[in-house]
């Protein structure tokens, strides 16, 4: 198959990659602009290289010109969480889209591989707009912890460079490894509250703060230098102390303030 032609196949995959990235980072952001936890923490993408597809279609008997029917991880979305919950909320979370349509649902998680591979697959349509109009792809969407993550990460290393022939010492290791995967996702858990409380806790502050120093900067532009300035000391008293309650009093009372230097230049 010529280059041009590949580049033709992967370039709509490319497309719905990004599309889907963006997506799914702005449902962290819109977790945290309304100072929620989000049960997503980081999301990738990648489009499988030639030399791959070309390796699994000859691995799997795939002629070249069924690729795109019966290779469904052409396009792959990573979605990284914090706990196995989380990993669950994510699903729901696509079930519920109309943008994504799942074929097919495979829980590693309850139903881990010999080698010790825990993750959530997804198979879904996605449709993008092309200059040759719509195209309906197939995505695979893995979900996975952070500590199950790096296990997968170090594991496919290591079996890329073995290919079927990896050492049984490296092998025990690696199932050892997964055990001990396995204690740290249930450990972290059982504190899953308390973890959550400190996040929420420091995202409402952060988002607090921004407010504040966003009034301020504004303030520069319309009010008194010498006032804004004591406005700007005031802040860095509060925030040294530490107290959030009265950050959240500074904040609403340094909004009236800004309202009205607002309302007046109305005038």
């Amino acid at each position: 198959m010529e280059i041009q032609l590949w580049r033709e196949i992967l370039d709509p995959y490319a497309l719905a990659v990004d599309e889907l990235v963006v997506k799914f980072s702005h449902i962290i952001e819109e977790y945290r602009n309304v100072s929620a936890y989000s049960p997503i923490e980081l999301v990738t993408g990648r489009v499988k290289t030639i030399s791959s597809i070309l390796e699994k279609s000859q691995k799997k008997n795939i002629p070249l010109d069924n690729i795109e029917e019966e290779i469904d991880d052409i396009a792959g979305i990573r979605i990284i969480c914090q706990f196995v919950e989380d990993i669950y909320k994510v699903v729901d979370i696509i079930r519920q889209r109309s943008d994504m349509i799942i074929k097919r649902e495979q829980n590693y998680i309850e139903d881990r591989k010999k080698s010790g591979y825990r993750s959530y697959h997804l198979t879904v349509y996605y449709d993008v707009e092309t200059l040759k109009g719509t195209r309906r792809l197939q995505v695979e969407i893995q979900i996975r912890t952070l500590a199950m993550n790096f296990w997968a990460t170090i594991e496919h290393s290591l079996q890329y460079k073995y290919k079927q022939n990896m050492p049984e010492h490296i092998r025990e290791r690696l199932t050892s490894a997964a055990e001990a995967i396995l204690i740290l996702d249930r450990e972290m858990s059982v504190v899953r509250d308390e973890i959550m409380d400190a996040q929420n806790s420091f995202t409402i502050k952060a988002n607090i703060v921004a407010d504040i120093l966003t009034n301020i900067q504004n303030l520069y532009k319309v009010a008194n230098k010498q006032d804004v300035i004591k406005i700007q000391d005031e802040f860095f008293r509060i925030y040294q102390i530490g107290d959030r309650e009265e950050l959240e009093k500074f904040s609403k009372d340094l909004d009236l303030i800004s309202q009205r230097y607002r309302a007046q230049s109305l005038r």
